[in-house]
C-alpha cells in the first residue's frame, strides 16, 4: 500500500505557529486515514521549535527568520532532515503539505518582509523532499494527489 507523508496540521495537531488547528476535512483525507496510509509529521516542532512560536519566513538567501529577527533556519533544516529520513524509511513517494508554510510549503511561500505577499518558491522541508524524488501536493491538490495515487498504485512510475 502506497503512503502519503502529510503535514500533522492538516490532520488536526496543534502544531501550527499559533497552536491554532488547521484541520483538512476532506472526505479522500478521512479515507485515506482510515485505510493506514498516512503518515504524519511537523517538520518545525521535529527540529525542536516549541508551540506556539513565532511567525517565521524564508529570507532571500534562505535562511529563515522569526518577526522577531531570530534565526531559525537550523531547526528547519533538523526537520527537513527528519522529513526526508522519514519518507526514506517508509519508501514514500508522495506527499501532502500545509500550503504556504515556511516548511511545507510548495510552490509558494511568503516573500520574507512579513506583509502575507506571496512568491513562488518551496518552504525547506518540501526542498528536501524534492531532492529524493518525492512528489509533492498541498490541500488545495487533492485531486491531483488522489489520481497520482492510482497511478502509483497501479504500478506505472509517478510521473515526474
Amino acid at each position: 500500500m502506497e503512503k502519503i507523508l502529510i503535514s500533522a496540521c492538516l490532520l488536526g495537531d496543534r502544531v501550527r505557529y499559533n497552536g491554532e488547528i488547521q484541520l483538512c476535512q476532506h472526505p479522500l483525507l478521512k479515507r485515506w486515514q482510515a485505510e493506514g496510509r498516512l503518515v504524519k509529521v511537523c517538520p518545525e516542532v521535529a527540529g525542536g521549535l516549541s508551540v506556539p512560536r513565532p511567525a517565521a519566513e524564508q529570507q532571500p538567501g534562505g535562511r529563515v527568520i522569526t518577526q522577531q529577527g531570530v534565526d531559525v533556519t537550523a531547526e528547519f533544516e533538523a526537520g527537513a532532515t527528519l522529513a526526508v529520513k522519514l519518507a526514506q524509511q517508509q519508501g514514500i513517494r508522495l506527499a501532502l503539505m500545509k500550503a504556504r508554510s515556511p516548511s511545507c510549503g510548495s510552490g509558494h511561500v511568503y516573500d520574507g518582509a512579513f506583509q502575507r505577499r506571496l512568491i513562488a518558491g518551496d518552504g525547506v522541508t518540501v526542498s528536501h523532499l524534492r531532492r529524493i524524488g518525492v512528489q509533492l501536493f498541498d490541500e488545495t491538490q487533492l485531486d491531483a494527489l488522489a489520481a497520482e495515487l492510482l497511478r502509483c498504485e497501479s504500478g506505472k512510475d509517478p510521473s515526474p
